[in-house]
């Protein structure tokens, strides 16, 4: 599996700071817990608008942790300067910024995600696990039908900012609850078509991901009423849960 290069800018340093000791701790927990996010490579830090530039055009991450405000301009400038560009680099937003019109400026702006400082460990390891999924799935793809097409939509988005606003997320409009991706749905729905009865394990493994995350897919279909639970007590008496086609009712 491919390492992400990634890039923090950040003005201030002890922030940076922060932020690089954080993606230490999610190399770390990557090591212990077998998650499917890939070794991260941080490629460099950069304190301001222009040192950001300079190291993208050089270094090229896959991902920027973007600040909004820099003594020298707006990380939003950079921001529609590398859509602009047609660049491959993803950014994610870390800021202070609560104005709601920083949030639309960073949606139009195509954000893989959005967080709000203080920046808490436990939400960057999931944007940034989310974002490796992510790209596994696309570069696992190859060919596009519209279920897909759907998929890379930014709903997800949608639903993260409507449940910031108290609206009641709705139930029955197509839309995914956090933590389950589309593309990786669709991806574990055309590996379970292969044969009828998959462990977390076997699924993880054939989609190349954790048992963790595979699971959290699986009890997700269970809850849709496409997938049953069964439990296994095997030769040696352990209990395995799997996981088969729900009968019709």
């Amino acid at each position: 599996m491919n390492s992400i290069r990634l890039l923090i800018a950040e003005d201030d340093r002890q922030i940076a700071e922060i932020q690089r000791r954080f993606i230490e701790r999610i190399n770390a927990a990557g090591d212990v817990t077998g998650c499917t996010v890939p070794d991260i490579e941080l490629c460099g830090i950069a304190h301001t608008l222009a040192d950001a530039r300079d190291q993208i055009e050089v270094l090229k991450p896959d991902l920027v942790l973007l600040d909004v405000w820099f003594p020298d301009g707006s990380g939003l400038e950079l921001l529609r300067e590398l859509r602009a560009s047609d660049s491959s680099t993803d950014v994610i937003l870390i800021t202070a910024a609560k104005e709601v019109e920083t949030l639309r400026s960073a949606l139009r702006g195509g954000v893989f995600d959005y967080i709000l400082k203080p920046l808490v460990f436990e939400r960057l390891q999931e944007a940034v696990q989310r974002f490796s999924e992510h790209r596994q799935t696309l570069e696992g793809m190859h060919d596009v039908a519209q279920a897909a097409v759907d998929a890379l939509l930014p709903r997800q988005q949608v639903d993260s900012v409507a449940s910031a606003a108290g609206a009641k997320k709705p139930q029955q409009d197509g839309r995914l609850p956090k933590g389950i991706d589309a593309l990786t749905l669709e991806r574990i729905r055309s590996t379970l078509s292969k044969q009828d009865t998959w462990t977390a394990e076997s699924v993880g493994n054939e989609i190349g991901a954790s048992r963790t995350t595979a699971r959290r897919y699986l009890e997700y279909l269970v809850s849709a009423g496409e997938l049953m639970p069964e439990v296994n007590y095997g030769a040696v008496g352990r209990p395995e849960r799997q996981y088969v086609p729900a009968r019709p009712k």
